[in-house]
């Protein structure tokens, strides 16, 4: 059976050239790592990867919570963050914690296990802090913990962005849809620019809360805010898929978007631009909050520094239903 000295004598290498390559450990130029990829392939010499990990003490498998897959912001992040990942020589595990408490805990157990070797986790659930510390290989996204690296967009600036954008589409009253604002998530600051903005203005406004949820929950919750509402003639969504669900509802209740009612979306994700009519939206770089994740949270399971905060830029991407 071929050994790592066959690969190593095939490559004219040393054994422990060969193993830094394997276990991806110390500086390895290219052209060395393509003599050792080469002469396994050679070889047809596959490394078996339950040793490895048990030599490493790693799983070489970063976790992933959301609080669902199918909601298409947390899709596409996740596709994502396996991209990225895979690049860096990780698999993605995927847990779906549906905002239970017991859940994300029971899956944040799994590094103290070696199951897997670190979590980029968004947080939904209040009082987290019980067993979450600054000790484990752990990335968050859009919520701060003590010790805890972060990556974020700037939510504020995206709220006052929407906001101001539909004053100045001529706007009278103005509805926003945001998520719960009774969790300490960092996208909530989206709220409180919206707050800001209004309260300088002399436009009337609504505020109504919304937990995550199916499209077809949302389309229930537009048609309460039509029917409390009729006068709404601008809404800023905290999420693209509760925007969509305005615009279908506007619909049935003969308002036309952009004419009868102007709404701004949130995230930017590839939905935004197939609605009819298209969404404006505020674009959060989502391949880029995954990626900037996979590369923290690498540097803190290797025991590199690393930022707590990491915050990137957003933009208003204008389209057709303002």
């Amino acid at each position: 059976m071929t050994n790592i000295k066959d690969v190593a004598k095939e490559a004219g290498l040393a054994v422990g050239t060969v193993s830094r390559v394997l276990n991806n450990r110390g500086y390895i130029s290219e052209s060395t790592r393509k003599k050792v990829y080469d002469a396994m392939e050679r070889l047809n010499y596959k490394p078996n990867e339950i040793a490895r990990s048990l030599y490493r003490k790693r799983s070489n498998i970063l976790g992933v919570i959301v609080p669902s897959v199918s909601h298409p912001f947390f899709a596409e992040l996740t596709g994502y963050i396996e991209f990225y990942a895979y690049q860096a020589g990780y698999k993605v595990m995927i847990c779906n914690s549906y905002a239970d408490r017991t859940k994300e805990k029971d899956y944040i157990e799994l590094i103290n296990r070696n199951q897997v070797d670190g979590f980029i986790a968004t947080i939904y659930t209040k009082d987290s802090e019980e067993y979450i510390n600054s000790s484990l290989p752990l990335v968050t996204i859009d919520r701060s913990f003590d010790g805890i690296p972060y990556i974020t967009s700037d939510h504020y600036d995206g709220g006052v962005q929407a906001t101001k954008f539909l004053i100045e589409k001529g706007c009278k009253k103005i509805a926003h849809i945001s998520g719960e604002l009774g969790i300490a998530t960092i996208a909530n600051n989206r709220s409180k620019a919206f707050y800001d903005v209004v309260s300088q203005s002399d436009i009337e406004y609504v505020v109504k809360e919304a937990k995550l949820a199916t499209f077809e929950e949302y389309k229930k919750s537009a048609v309460k805010l039509f029917q409390e509402h009729p006068d709404i003639d601008g809404v800023f969504a905290s999420s693209d898929i509760i925007a969509a669900s305005l615009i279908h509802v506007a619909g049935l209740y003969n308002r036309l978007v952009p004419k009868d009612l102007k709404i701004v979306g949130y995230d930017d994700i590839d939905m935004a631009a197939m609605t009819v009519p298209p969404l404006t939206s505020i674009k959060q770089n989502i391949e880029k909050i995954a990626e900037l994740a996979v590369n923290v949270l690498l540097d803190k399971i290797e025991g590199r520094n690393v930022a707590i905060a990491n915050v990137l830029p957003i933009d208003l991407i204008e389209r057709k239903t303002t």
